[in-house]
């Protein structure tokens, strides 16, 4: 019969090579970030440059599918959390796009 040690290891194991472990981890980072950040506490302003990075950040994290991470970047750093306009962006980056299945 497995130990208790025996069986944590395989179960810690079987969740790392199926990607959960990870994902486990970056959602209980982004519910603590989450339950400790104060409402109270005014946002930076953000000036037009700052906006359009972060939006361009934000768009490669969820194109890359780190939706946790994201939510942290908009809660933190004050971005709306409606993402700007796809052609907005373009406009603003002088940036072109070649099809609608990737990133700017």
């Amino acid at each position: 019969m497995a130990t208790v040690a025996e069986l944590k290891a395989v179960l810690k194991d079987t969740l790392e090579k199926k990607g959960v472990l990870g994902h486990l981890k970056a959602r209980i980072r982004a519910e603590v970030f989450n339950a400790l950040d104060d409402d109270r506490e005014p946002r930076p302003s953000l000036s037009h440059e700052n906006l359009l990075i972060n939006e361009l950040i934000r768009e490669y994290l969820e194109f890359n599918k780190y939706k946790y991470t994201a939510s942290v970047l908009i809660a933190e750093s004050g971005q709306p959390v409606v993402p700007l306009d796809r052609q907005f962006l373009i406009r603003e980056l002088n940036a072109f796009e070649e099809s609608k299945d990737n990133t700017i």
